[in-house]
Parts: C-alpha cells; sequence; structure tokens
C-alpha cells in the first residue's frame, strides 16, 4: 500500500475492528446477563454500560496505539537522518524518491531536487518535513474517534435486539442477530480488503459463537 493511503487505511483498520468489537462485546455481554436474568432491566443496564465503557476504551486504546505508532516512526526518522547529513548524495537521492512517490514525475522530480541542493536553496529542514509529512497525518485525536464511533455503531445494533426481542428468547435472539451482523461486516471488509469471504465469514461464526457460548453459560451458572 502506497505511504498515501496510510490514514485512510488506519482509520478503516479501527473502524472495521471496532465494530466488530461492539457488536461481539455486547451481544456477549447482553447474553451472559440475560441468561442470570428473568427481567430485560439488568439486561438492558449491562448493554448500556458496556456500550459506553467499550467506546470509550477503544478510543483511548486507538489513541495510544497511534500516538505510541508515531512517537517510533519519528524517532526513528531523526536517527536515520542523522546518519543520512553525512551523505548528502544519499540524502539527495532519498527527497527525489519522495516526491516521485508524492505523484511528481521523475524528471521534474530530479529538477526540483537539484534546485533545492543548490548552496543558496538548500536546507536540510525541508527535507526532513518532507519526510515526517505521511507520519503527521495519521492524527491520534481523529483514529481514537473513529474507534468509539465505530463501536458504539456496532454496539447499538445488539442493543436494539435487547429493547425489541422477548426476555425468554434473548438468548437466541441475541446470537442469530450477532451472528448475522458479524458476517455481514466480515464479508464486507473482506470485499475492501480483497480477501475470501468464506472463510471470513466461517471464522467470524465459529470464534463468535465459542465467545458467546462462553458468556452465556458463565451467566447461567453464577445466576443459578
Amino acid at each position: 500500500m502506497e505511504k498515501l493511503d496510510i490514514n485512510r487505511s488506519c482509520w478503516f483498520r479501527a473502524a472495521v475492528l471496532s465494530a466488530k468489537d461492539g457488536i461481539l462485546s455486547i451481544t456477549s455481554l447482553a447474553i451472559g446477563v440475560a441468561a442470570a436474568s428473568i427481567t430485560r432491566e439488568p439486561v438492558l443496564l449491562a448493554s448500556v454500560a458496556g456500550l459506553t465503557a467499550g467506546a470509550l476504551s477503544m478510543a483511548a486504546g486507538e489513541y495510544v496505539f497511534v500516538s505510541s505508532q508515531s512517537d517510533i516512526e519519528t524517532a526513528d526518522l531523526k536517527k536515520e537522518n542523522e546518519e543520512i547529513n553525512k551523505m548528502p548524495e544519499e540524502k539527495l537521492n532519498k527527497l527525489t524518491r519522495i516526491f516521485i512517490q508524492k505523484g511528481i514525475n521523475t524528471e521534474l522530480a530530479k529538477e526540483v531536487v537539484a534546485e533545492l541542493s543548490s548552496p543558496t536553496t538548500f536546507d536540510t529542514e525541508t527535507i526532513d518535513e518532507l519526510e515526517t509529512d505521511e507520519i503527521k497525518q495519521v492524527n491520534p485525536l481523529m483514529s481514537a474517534f473513529a474507534a468509539a464511533m465505530s463501536f458504539m455503531v456496532g454496539g447499538l445494533l445488539p442493543l436494539l435486539v435487547v429493547i425489541l426481542a422477548p426476555i425468554k428468547e434473548m438468548v437466541l435472539c441475541q446470537y442469530t442477530c450477532s451472528i448475522l451482523f458479524l458476517i455481514l461486516s466480515g464479508v464486507l471488509a473482506a470485499k475492501a480488503s480483497g480477501s475470501n469471504i468464506f472463510i471470513a465469514a466461517l471464522r467470524l461464526s465459529i470464534w463468535s459463537t465459542f465467545v458467546m457460548g462462553i458468556s452465556a453459560l458463565v451467566g447461567y451458572v453464577l445466576g443459578n
């Protein structure tokens, strides 16, 4: 994937993973509480609390991850620049490649570099800014926001089931709807990434069934 797609891919990864987490987390929570309860209120309360806490947790985790990754890349780049500063020719070749990656044709890139490398215009800070430009594109706050919103969107689906489904059939309704939601999200993600749709759907179904089954068992054991 080209560097220009870093920001978009970061947002997409955060959104897809958070939505799936929202669906599975809130569904598992609702199933666990429903297995131990005969009324709707505890299930609804647990689901709303889980949705709020989960969204905030995903936002915090994504912010820390993106910020840490950016810090690591910036530190590595600074170290690399210190080494390359001792080799001007290699530095200029690297700058040429950066311009080419940004869509400038090879000949024009060489002309721009030649102008920048002249004694009156050469500035290493300009080169450093160009090299760090792609790192700065990944905004930790925006990634955190995307993760939180995606988790809430995914979590709202099982929350609607909590509100609408009969309490006696809550576990079955949650499982059925969750599998459908997860398979749909898995298919969309597989199409976007070009991976195998059947394998993605099967993988999600197996692991989701396992997670929800354990949640139901824990709720039943603790509630009886």
